[in-house]
């Protein structure tokens, strides 16, 4: 995924960084090892260089307005974060105004409520939530969803319901590679790429496959994903540094090519880059 050119554009349209005293990474403890550490801008740089990614996309991981700021006061020190996905409190009375009011950030691109983490399968189905979605689609903010399989057919009923609400599913929704989980999650797949507008994300595969795993495990699911979205709808991204629990920056960028080896230049190119652009409208 090396540029060819100063005019190619790459963009790694998923990554992370924390500083573990912040203290509101609830799902961040020394059980996982090498992650638990701070991940900064210095950290990435290097790699971005290398390779030739010109722009990021910051992604929220923990569940406060407290963090979001954190990240976009690295991102007007940092040219290279393009946009920040942040995080606010759907369920408020007053999400709205709180919408509004973090909109006005330019580099405030879009929000994404941890609903893998979120008890209740059925969350997102509240109508409490309404006001934030419509607020979202009035100030041109993404939905980062970031969904498990079993919420597939939940999100699709809610995309139904707000079908100019631009939206992203991170990770593929993170199908269970590792047991070999296919079909059930290919059909709610299929039915979301053909029944709504929404983008997926070519990221965080490796940390759901086995420990030990190989290129040909993830291709039938790639595969499937490119078959129902096309590549004008894949996003690329590295989920750094989580993915580091099952692969290097290097490992998952050589693998991203491998994957997408048959694809035209044209489409890869869209897969890389121009994608994030417009699903996150970045400049």
């Amino acid at each position: 995924m090396t540029a060819t050119s100063a005019n190619d554009l790459r963009i790694d349209a998923h990554q992370h960084f924390w500083q573990v005293a912040r203290g509101d990474y609830g799902w961040l403890t020394p059980a996982l090892g090498h992650l638990y550490a701070n991940y900064v801008p210095e950290d990435l740089a290097p790699m971005l260089k290398k390779h030739g990614i010109t722009g990021t996309v910051l992604v929220q991981a923990a569940p406060t307005e407290a963090e979001t700021t954190f990240m976009l006061s690295l991102a007007d020190k940092q040219d290279f974060i393009k946009g920040v996905v942040g995080w606010t409190d759907f369920e408020a009375e007053d999400a709205s105004a709180h919408i509004a009011r973090m909109a006005r950030h330019p580099k405030l691109v879009g929000l994404r409520p941890m609903i893998q983490d979120i008890a209740d399968d059925r969350w997102m189905l509240s109508p409490k939530l309404d006001p934030a979605f419509q607020a979202m689609i009035e100030h041109d903010l993404t939905f980062d969803a970031l969904t498990l399989p079993q919420h597939l057919q939940h999100l699709l009923t809610v995309l139904r319901s707000h079908p100019t609400l631009t939206t992203v599913i991170d990770h593929g929704s993170k199908p269970e590679i590792a047991n070999g989980n296919f079909n059930g999650w290919a059909k709610d797949m299929k039915a979301l790429a053909e029944e709504t507008s929404a983008f997926c994300k070519l990221s965080g595969l490796v940390t759901e496959a086995a420990r030990n795993w190989k290129r040909d495990d993830l291709t039938p699911y790639v595969d499937h994903l490119l078959t129902c979205f096309g590549p004008s709808r894949l996003i690329w991204g590295s989920d750094w540094p989580v993915c580091t629990l099952a692969a290097s920056y290097d490992q998952w960028i050589e693998t991203t090519d491998w994957l997408l080896r048959d694809l035209s230049q044209a489409d890869k190119d869209t897969i890389l880059g121009a994608n994030a652009l417009r699903a996150y409208r970045l400049s």
